[in-house]
């Protein structure tokens, strides 16, 4: 497909606006998603909301939230371009200040009348460190981005902060995935570390729409590595775009994260190794097929 080449033509096709953090060096963030999506063919509008040198889990790193008013300003030049009206799907991930927030929504309902998905990544927090975003930032996706959202990406710590409750077991994990559907547009979410019932050998994640559940599992690679729920959301974004289909989406999401974690283990660093593990992204080697999950 080809667009023409007119004074001020934009190749838009294929295009999603991407809102989240960014780093110098590294893979978080839009740092994480950009690449991937670009390499799937994906025309990508990278907006951050937070930079720095690197992620915060180094020993040295400098940087911080951007300014929301800044923000703003870059969201309304892409709105005023008529950009936003004509991409495939918005996603959001890391916001640094809450204030941001009034803008995001501004920006998923210019994209709204094309069609948009607005994909939601609720970065909270994990199992690990727990809460570590800014003050406000948990409530502003409870209560304003998770229910506009089409598709919202928690892992398990922050989907239990969501719905208000420990989720101990699959069958709970599944029931507050449905209950957040309910609560918001009646999409899908993504669990992309399901704890429940696990094996430390293997990874698994669970997809909730509304033709019911899936789970994926593959085997889990020792590796420790920041940005891995950022790019997995990108993936599962970019599989529903271009396949429909929750399942295979979800599949696709598991095989291509694996072949990149298997990449970044070979290559032995302590970010993900997405530029070697590209032909990954675009065909896993390995491929996780996702199972129905009965009720």
């Amino acid at each position: 497909m080809t667009a023409g080449r007119g004074a001020g033509t934009v190749f838009h096709a294929m295009a999603i606006l991407s809102v989240q953090s960014w780093v110098a060096a590294g893979h978080v963030g839009n740092s994480a998603a950009l690449f991937p999506l670009q390499r799937l063919g994906f025309e990508t509008w990278a907006v951050p909301t937070w930079v720095g040198s690197n992620h915060p889990g180094h020993p040295r790193w400098h940087g911080g939230a951007m300014p929301a008013d800044r923000v703003a300003g870059m969201l309304a030049a892409l709105v005023d371009r008529g950009l936003l009206a004509r991409c495939r799907a918005v996603l959001t991930g890391y916001v640094g200040d809450p204030a941001i927030g009034e803008a995001i929504e501004r920006a998923v309902a210019a994209a709204r009348p094309a069609g948009a998905l607005y994909s939601c990544d609720p970065v909270i927090g994990d199992r690990a460190e727990g809460i570590y975003v800014a003050a406000g930032i948990p409530a502003l996706f409870r209560e304003r981005l998770v229910p506009a959202a089409d598709i919202v990406t928690p892992n398990q710590f922050e989907l239990e902060w969501l719905v208000g409750r420990a989720l101990p077991t699959m069958a709970d994990i599944a029931a507050g995935a449905g209950e957040l559907r309910r609560s918001g547009r009646g999409g899908t979410v993504l669990v992309t570390s399901v704890e429940a019932g696990g094996d430390p050998a293997r990874q698994r994640m669970l997809a909730v729409g509304p033709d019911g559940a899936w789970l994926v599992e593959h085997p889990t690679v020792p590796v420790r590595v920041k940005g891995t729920g950022d790019l997995v959301a990108a993936l599962f974004l970019a599989g529903l775009l271009r396949t429909g289909a929750l399942p295979a989406a979800l599949a696709y999401a598991a095989s291509a994260i694996h072949g990149v974690l298997e990449s970044t283990r070979r290559a032995g660093g302590d970010e993900l190794a997405l530029v070697a593990a590209q032909d990954e992204i675009v065909a896993p080697a390995r491929w996780f097929a996702a199972e129905p999950v009965r009720p």
